[in-house]
């Protein structure tokens, strides 16, 4: 057959497009990567935000409830359901929410609130095992808690954090766990051992390995002088000890998108009297968010002029959309890579969906995430909008005033149609990635 004359080959523009966001990974962290791309079309869809960003990034649909520069934000970038969970940072109160952004930039609100309601098609389906009716009414649940969310907020209404004194419905129950089974001491004594030279990381094969003398040298210079200066929260008290690198170790095997990226755990000697005394440093190379590649030349080169490099994006970021930001973060620089810096959460948990077993609890799981998701977006673009924070929401609401029902069902359709999508290509994909997988191991055995 001859070459195809146009681009309609859906599987083809699939293929590339993995390989090419994959390219610079080692062949050992690609078969690792792509075996975890195999397992569900959900993981699938986890990790290759790359595809949602290039299909929808001059979707037509923006302009019917949006696409103004009034109804952009600080997004997170990638919206999905395992990107909430619990989390808890300096005063060791857990609050459930979203606590990842290394995917933020600043676009329209839809881009957000349309890959959380596919992730929860793919979610229900693969977790919960819920009809299509049943996922119908928790897309229409999120979509409007959403708007719920904005249209309180221009009434004034100010609702805080998700904690265990506010959590309802099955988030209740998992918090209360979350409380009584994680804590920093026991990060501690899950991550790091006391020898006779002092706290050091334990032996973890699957999870954490050595580093070289030179990445050794380098990360502790870059953790002890660049990056205390960096800091987005200065402690005026901290005294010079406070940064002292005790251990360091390569972390392994975390997540599925951002797979290959170089990542460390830092082990610093914390504060005076044991308040936070030994704290885990989680420090990870960050690349420009999908959207990056999909800009204009001058857009790239605005975007470049507000944000010099990936750290001060990913900081400036968390400060602006998280409810409470992590007092260490900051950032630091090996070579000609740049590294955000936080601290390892010690309640850091997803919550498990495939605990529920019944579309009413996941609806009233849903319609918190669409909440959580409002006023995130409200405060990304308070921080973009200070002298009129309420731009946003006046703005959203404006643009679904008598037409939610309309806005709900777009939304509801995209989702379920694109969730097939996802679907489809992730079959594509399985089935290319099984036939490259027995060619290389019968090479291997050649």
């Amino acid at each position: 057959m001859s070459q195809p004359l146009t681009r309609h080959n859906r599987p083809q523009q699939v293929f590339d497009a993995i390989a090419a966001a994959n390219a610079n990974l080692s062949d050992a962290d690609r078969a690792i990567k792509y075996d975890k791309l195999a397992v569900s079309p959900y993981r699938f869809f986890r990790g290759t935000n790359h595809l949602y960003w290039n299909d929808v990034w001059h979707d037509w649909r923006f302009a019917l409830f949006g696409g103004l520069p009034e109804t952009q934000t600080w997004l997170q970038g990638d919206a999905h359901a395992y990107n909430f969970g619990a989390y808890g940072h300096h005063d060791d109160s857990v609050r459930y929410g979203m606590d990842d952004f290394d995917d933020a930039l600043i676009g329209d609100y839809q881009y957000d609130l349309w890959r959380l309601t596919i992730s929860l098609v793919l979610d229900a389906r693969e977790n919960v095992g819920l009809s299509r009716k049943g996922i119908r009414k928790g897309l229409v649940a999120l979509v409007e808690s959403y708007h719920d969310e904005l249209v309180g907020h221009q009434r004034g209404e100010t609702p805080g954090a998700v904690t265990l004194d506010t959590a309802k419905g099955p988030l209740k129950p998992f918090m209360q766990h979350v409380g009584d089974k994680h804590s920093r001491a026991k990060s501690l004594q899950k991550w790091t051992q006391q020898t006779a030279e002092g706290r050091r990381f334990a032996e973890r094969p699957d999870k954490l390995a050595g580093l070289s003398a030179h990445i050794g040298s380098q990360l502790r210079k870059a953790v002890e002088e660049e990056y205390p200066q960096t800091l987005q929260s200065r402690r005026a008290e901290a005294e010079d000890s406070h940064f002292r690198v005790k251990d360091m170790a390569r972390r392994l095997n975390a997540g599925t998108g951002s797979l290959g990226l170089e990542r460390y755990y830092v082990l610093i000697e914390g504060g005076r009297n044991h308040e936070h005394d030994d704290v885990i440093l989680d420090i990870k190379q960050q690349t420009p968010p999908e959207g990056w590649a999909l800009m204009t030349r001058n857009e790239k080169q605005a975007w470049r002029s507000a944000f010099p490099h990936e750290g001060i994006r990913h900081a400036a970021a968390f400060c602006a959309i998280a409810e409470h930001p992590d007092i260490y973060l900051g950032w630091l620089h090996l070579d000609d890579r740049v590294f955000s810096v936080r601290e390892r959460s010690p309640y850091k948990k997803d919550f498990p969906t495939d605990k529920l077993d019944t579309a009413k609890p996941y609806r009233k799981l849903v319609g918190q995430w669409g909440r959580i998701l409002a006023r995130e977006h409200l405060r990304g673009a308070r921080a973009l909008n200070p002298d009129d924070p309420a731009c946003f929401a006046r703005s959203v609401c404006s643009q679904l005033e008598g037409r939610l029902d309309h806005f709900v069902d777009m939304v509801t359709t995209l989702a379920l149609s694109y969730a097939e999508c996802a679907t489809q290509d992730y079959r594509f994909f399985v089935e290319d990635w099984s036939k490259q997988d027995s060619h290389q191991k019968a090479d291997k055995k050649s």
